[in-house]
């Protein structure tokens, strides 16, 4: 038998064919059945779909997904949500999800209007906080539109025009840099827009956390999301609820926290301790990172081809010695070009930060939602940033009268709920975060925070991350490209 021409007449029998789906023609519920039923049906995938009507898909879902639990069939229906008018705070609870898509209106180069906050419901019922609260936004509002101003009148004193640019575009940019500054003014109250792309099966975890909040916002924000949600996938979502133990557990943990030697003063920070200027202190600590990183990394990168159990894979590894080791791991990185994703094994070694970042900084770092983050509630304890174009632009007297509003509004609000008074919490007051995060992440991760584009409140905290990383375990990082190598990088690696 000739069996290359029998190969060759199965591989003209099924030819490779690839071809959307268009959700114009099917709901997301109907694709997301499509999908699921080639597991079991033999079908092309546009037969089956002429053959799922939208009643059809709804039992499916009934049935199998709500009924036995076969959740993956609702990451294949897509949900593309606009989200109009709420907190920064809030925000960022709607953005934490690992395996979504977001775009968020940015305060790096749109001026805010006056009166873009939020004000909670949980003042409703005690009007002396509310007054102080809506007050202090207020003037946080007033403070940050006349320092744009200031600003932008003290570059144009100070920055000339490049060659050949127009008028318009270097007021653009001068603008732009003010903003860039001066948004550290605005509280965390601060009204923002996110379009956020997700799967259904995500979509009914992150309204549960929403429906879960201690925030009243967060919680009406669930609700709406459910709403509009289910006009999409009216199957897919419908059970999201309340969970009780996203709930119990935050109240565990905030008893359990409150134990002698382990609850903070939640006022501290204030006055000359609060005002670190970003020139003079950055806080980062590595404060745990894999003591075999090197092997780990070495045997991980041998395995993939080894035909052998990974036990024996590490014995080999142990018995190479450093210098053949560094061997195996510099031949599998140096040809690690600018724009290359570094291997998946690199995700075997891991490092765990903590960092201390203004809470503008932390709003760009958690987009890195491949890591593990896990920040502490907003508060004006850690103190804040001064922006150096500020002190530059002569108006550092009034940024720290704002500042110091906002801690004796914040002490104020928190007396009769602490969770409202984080909306109080500027970008410049500083936030405790503990970051976990794999080898690849870090290679990721550096390369784009510490490069010259990146914002200066993120850079310097990420950059002196990298610099530990690199003093822990210089040979895993020789072969990170950055744009812009600091100038330690030598001490390690020459020039």
């Amino acid at each position: 038998m000739d069996l290359t021409a029998e190969f060759a007449d199965t591989s003209f029998s099924y030819p490779r064919r690839i071809y959307p789906l268009s959700p114009r023609e099917l709901t997301e519920e109907q694709l997301a059945v499509v999908f699921a039923m080639t597991s079991r049906r033999p079908e092309p995938f546009d037969e089956i779909a002429n053959q799922v009507s939208r009643e059809k898909a709804a039992d499916f879902h009934e049935r199998w997904v709500l009924g036995y639990g076969h959740a993956s069939v609702a990451e294949h229906a897509v949900i593309h949500m606009a989200v109009e008018n709420i907190s920064r705070l809030a925000c960022d609870s709607l953005e934490d999800n690992r395996l979504a898509s977001y775009t968020e209106k940015s305060s790096r180069f749109q001026v805010m209007s006056d009166g873009y906050y939020y004000v909670p419901k949980e003042l409703a019922t005690s009007p002396d906080a509310q007054e102080v609260y809506i007050k202090t936004c207020q003037h946080l509002f007033r403070a940050y539109q006349d320092a744009v101003k200031r600003v932008e009148e003290h570059l144009r004193a100070t920055i000339e025009r490049r060659e050949n640019e127009r008028e318009s575009a270097y007021n653009l940019r001068l603008r732009r840099d003010a903003i860039d500054s001066c948004r550290f003014l605005l509280p965390a109250a601060t009204l923002t827009n996110v379009g956020v792309t997700m799967n259904a099966r995500l979509m009914e975890h992150a309204i549960a956390k929403l429906l879960s909040s201690e925030l009243t916002e967060e919680q009406e924000l669930g609700e709406e999301l459910k709403s509009t949600g289910r006009e999409i996938t009216p199957t897919l979502i419908k059970y999201a609820e309340n969970n009780d133990y996203l709930a119990a557990t935050r109240a565990e943990q905030q008893k359990r926290s409150s134990l002698p030697g382990l609850s903070g003063a939640p006022f501290t920070g204030e006055g000359e301790a609060g005002r670190n200027s970003l020139r003079r202190q950055v806080e980062v600590s590595l404060v745990d990172h894999d003591s075999q990183a090197e092997l780990k990394l070495c045997a991980a990168l041998l395995y993939r081809f080894a035909d052998l159990p990974y036990a024996h894979v590490w014995k080999q590894v142990e018995g190479m010695g450093q210098e053949r080791r560094h061997e195996v791991i510099a031949s599998c990185l140096e040809k690690l070009g600018p724009h290359d994703p570094p291997v998946r094994e690199l995700e075997m070694v891991d490092y765990t930060f903590e960092l201390v970042m203004d809470y503008g900084a932390y709003r760009e770092f958690k987009r890195h939602r491949m890591q593990t983050y896990i920040p502490q509630p907003l508060t004006v304890a850690n103190g804040y940033l001064t922006p150096p174009l500020l002190e530059d632009a002569g108006i550092k007297g009034e940024f720290v009268e704002a500042m110091e509003l906002a801690g004796k509004a914040f002490r104020e609000v928190y007396e009769v709920s602490p969770a409202a008074a984080q909306y109080l919490v500027t970008h410049a007051h500083k936030r405790r975060v503990l970051a976990k995060m794999n080898l690849r992440e870090c290679y990721h991760l550096f390369k784009l925070r510490t490069q010259p584009q990146a914002h200066f409140s993120i850079r310097e905290p990420i950059e002196e991350a990298m610099r530990l990383a690199v003093n822990t375990h210089p040979g895993l990082f020789e072969h990170l490209r950055l744009r812009k190598f600091p100038d330690w990088w030598s001490d390690h690696y020459g020039s």
